[in-house]
């Protein structure tokens, strides 16, 4: 049995103990496979340590009531994936090998799948890198998807409870780049503004537009969303922010479950007396809740610094419950794992 404190957990690397491999060479995928070894050897010449040749994915598994697994939306995991791959000049991972990789994982690593009632998940990570020998800025000449997870409790230290974040004057991404592909450069560009952030008591940055610097994108590595006065659920658009599932998932829970009419366009830095709450939302942070934002000298509050908004609950009930199976999913939502 494995001896873990599930309910204490944070979001921090544990290794169990399988993951998945396959190599690309010569044109194709190899069958791959499940090894108990979490270290990877490669050519250090390898374009993902040189060039950024690389992308990566994030999902999660849920121990259900009755004691199955769901996963949660991993088509389009694969899809997003490969959108990423396509940007970066790698290899597609088609869709049907990602889905059965993932799945070997979890079921190798299944005493690993966080108790129900927990609030705990089993987070999984694909991953795709270039590698091979290579010295000049060009494509690899082969290529390794890896898949591993580890259990997992919230990705900020709150929880589903409010917390502040502060207006960075860092970009994470510029216009027209590989803000909307899930790329390592993307996370680099970050470390510093959010260990700013983080010393400044802050759970992370709100990330502008990069051209003008006037309208919120992305809140650290999550995305964005408020509900205005009258009860609209917007989130921005760009070309810059990466396309969360969390958000497309929620997006249609509030139109089609709640009547809300859902928004994707401007959020502009000095309208933000428009919305009545705020939260950043992804498969990590799944939704948390923003209490108030810092702008300079300026400390905008949204619902309160200390409590949950009602539609912010109502929104994180529904999807968790989606999550978890205690409430019926869109169709084609769930995956469960056997």
């Amino acid at each position: 049995m494995v001896n873990i404190k599930w309910e204490e957990l944070g979001f921090d690397y544990i290794k169990t103990p399988y993951r998945y491999i396959s190599h690309w060479k010569n044109g194709e995928w190899d069958e791959g496979h499940l090894t108990e070894d979490n270290k990877i050897t490669i050519s250090e010449g390898s374009t993902c340590l040189h060039y950024g040749q690389e992308c990566f994915e994030g999902l999660k598994a849920y121990r259900r009531k009755d004691g199955k697994i769901n996963l949660f939306r991993p088509d389009e995991n694969s899809k997003r994936l490969n959108r990423s791959a396509e940007r970066m000049c790698m290899p597609e991972v088609p869709e049907d090998k990602f889905i059965d990789a993932v799945k070997q994982v979890v079921l190798a690593n299944e005493e690993y799948v966080p108790p129900y009632g927990t609030g705990a998940t089993l987070y999984i990570r694909p991953y795709l890198i270039g590698v091979g020998d290579n010295i000049g800025v060009v494509e690899a000449p082969e290529y390794l998807f890896s898949v591993f997870c580890m259990p997992v409790g919230p990705y900020f230290k709150g929880g589903m409870a409010p917390t502040n974040f502060i207006v960075s004057e860092y970009d994470r991404a510029a216009p027209q780049g590989t803000g909307a592909a899930k790329v390592g450069g993307n996370y680099a560009a970050s470390l510093l503004p959010g260990y700013q952030a983080h010393k400044r008591n802050f759970s992370d940055c709100i990330y502008l537009d990069p051209a003008t610097h006037t309208k919120i994108e992305e809140v650290g590595s999550a995305n964005f969303f408020g509900i205005t006065k009258d009860n609209q659920f917007v989130t921005p658009t760009s070309p810059s922010i990466l396309p969360s599932i969390t958000k497309y998932s929620l997006l249609h829970l509030a139109k089609d479950r709640f009547d809300m009419e859902t928004v994707e366009g401007d959020v502009y830095l000095d309208k933000l007396d428009e919305f009545t709450e705020a939260g950043a939302c992804g498969t990590a942070a799944v939704i948390s809740p923003i209490g108030g934002i810092q702008n300079g000298d300026d400390f905008h509050v949204f619902y309160s610094e200390t409590e949950v908004g009602p539609v912010t609950k109502k929104l994180y009930d529904e999807l968790v419950g989606i999550q978890f199976g205690d409430v019926e999913a869109p169709e084609g939502w769930i995956y469960t794992v056997e």
